[in-house]
């Protein structure tokens, strides 16, 4: 035997929200983005997608802390408003026993079977958030389905979905609501939600029930550290990457550089191997803030589909990288890539771009030197990527993770992601940061075994964290 569903909304004291709303207003759509879960529940553009009540939970430390029910779509609420108004046979009935009266009834297991479904989680629960498309314009069947909310005695906060539609109808949703008792709203976009919307939410929804704002403002806390903590991660994925690539190089022998057709086919290996790093610290991005890779359009995202090599090779895009280091004409070569003659794990090339990073090679001691200066007496060159490439990799994979943090995970359309070109986000390319972040990953230049992800080298972990430091400004949120 179940234990009773009181008022408080569940037998084990969880506070239970229902989600309501018009056929197609987006109440799925609303819960994946509060909860983060991608694949909860259908999201369409077809009407009465959710035909059962679905449940799901937001989690904090593994212990549920609210339950929201997604409920079937009010499709005839104009017809069930008329109803409940002359069903009942004393006329001194209150509003609650009605509804309580018409789920008894026929009716309720009949032409206004999904109406039910709503209803009667709307008697079992703490509150309501009423989700309005603010797109649609008001029409009586809308005014018929506060009446009917309302009549379940339980409160309603109306979430006017879609408000940065240009097709919105905010202020006229703002007045009916208000006419109908609806005062405290909430302007939401679960496509992509305002900065602190989760947090405006629950913060009016405790204003509603004061006796949960203690449980309310603790999982408007949890929010704000989960966010912080992907911010966080998100940083260090950029850092990581960004010291890889510094270490990343590989040895040619004179032969190979003295043949055109041989170094180009080894630069393009390389570039490649490159951009499998790249590749796989996107991965992270998207895993970081829990979505999946079909939520980027591959096309928009180069390393999916070769354009790579027109977009952070393109010998335009590294010109441009190479004048907002400062390093001048000469460096942001065609290909991104470097070939000197080795010397103490640094090239010639990387050192001079540097001005003077040489002198790292002494802090290696003169044994090592002397087994790099050999290399150099027989040829060996190494290939190696350039700064102008490390800048525009940050400043593609810092686009894309502030893309991803202000994403609603009921968005339909991919994510289009700008190209590589500094011009094209000149907040980002024109501050600095990632200029001083492309000088912080250079102490990997002289430690070829950086490449490997992780490690235990505490002079990594540190030059990684001082480069992640440096990038999470730029991945707060913009209000």
């Amino acid at each position: 035997m179940k234990p009773p569903v009181s008022a408080a909304g569940a037998a084990d004291g969880v506070l239970a929200i229902a989600v309501v709303g018009h056929t197609n207003a987006g109440k799925t759509s609303l819960l994946r983005t509060l909860t983060r879960k991608r694949r909860f529940g259908e999201v369409s553009d077809r009407p009465g997608t959710t035909r059962h009540v679905e449940v799901v939970e937001l989690r904090i430390d593994g212990a549920p802390a609210l339950r929201f029910f997604d409920t079937p779509g009010l499709e005839d609420s104009v017809a069930l408003w008329d109803y409940l108004q002359g069903s009942a046979a004393d006329a001194a009935m209150d509003r609650p026993a009605r509804v309580r009266t018409f789920l008894q009834g026929p009716e309720a297991r009949g032409s206004f079977e999904q109406e039910a479904k709503v209803l009667r989680k709307m008697l079992e629960v703490d509150a309501a958030l009423y989700v309005v498309d603010s797109r649609e314009p008001v029409l009586p069947k809308h005014r018929a389905e506060i009446e009917i909310l309302n009549s379940c005695a339980r409160p309603v906060m109306p979430v006017l979905n879609f408000v940065r539609d240009p097709a919105s109808r905010l202020a006229d949703w703002q007045a009916v609501l208000a006419g109908g008792g609806l005062h405290a709203q909430v302007r939401f976009d679960a496509v992509a939600p305002f900065v602190g919307a989760e947090q405006h939410l629950y913060q009016d929804l405790s204003t509603l029930l004061p006796g949960q704002r203690a449980r309310l403002q603790q999982v408007a806390r949890h929010l704000l550290q989960e966010a912080a903590a992907r911010r966080n991660a998100a940083g260090r994925t950029v850092a990581d990457v960004l010291l890889r690539l510094a270490a990343l190089r590989r040895a040619i022998g004179e032969p190979v550089y003295a043949d055109a057709g041989a170094r180009a086919r080894a630069e393009q290996d390389f570039q490649q191997t490159a951009l499998v790093l790249v590749n796989g610290a996107a991965d992270q991005l998207l895993e970081v803030y829990g979505f999946e890779r079909d939520d980027a359009r591959l096309a928009a995202l180069p390393w999916q589909d070769g354009r790579w090599d027109s977009d952070l090779f393109h010998p335009e895009a590294l010109r441009q990288a190479g004048r907002r280091l400062g390093m001048g004409a000469a460096v942001g070569a065609s290909v991104g890539v470097i070939a000197d003659l080795a010397v103490g794990g640094l090239s010639l090339g990387a050192g001079a771009a540097l001005g003077g990073a040489l002198g790292s090679i002494v802090s290696q001691g003169w044994r090592q030197i002397g087994g790099k200066l050999l290399n150099q007496i027989g040829g060996v060159r190494e290939l190696t990527l350039d700064n102008a490439f490390l800048f525009l990799v940050a400043l593609q994979l810092v686009g894309l993770a502030r893309a991803l943090d202000q994403r609603g995970h009921a968005a339909l359309d991919p994510l289009q992601q700008p190209a590589a070109a500094p011009d094209t986000a000149p907040d980002l390319a024109s501050d600095g940061t990632l200029r001083r972040t492309v000088q912080a990953v250079q102490p990997a230049r002289s430690r070829p075994e950086w490449e490997k992800p992780g490690g235990t080298s505490e002079r990594r972990q540190h030059v990684r964290d001082e480069a992640a430091a440096l990038l999470r400004p730029l991945l707060e949120p913009t209000p």
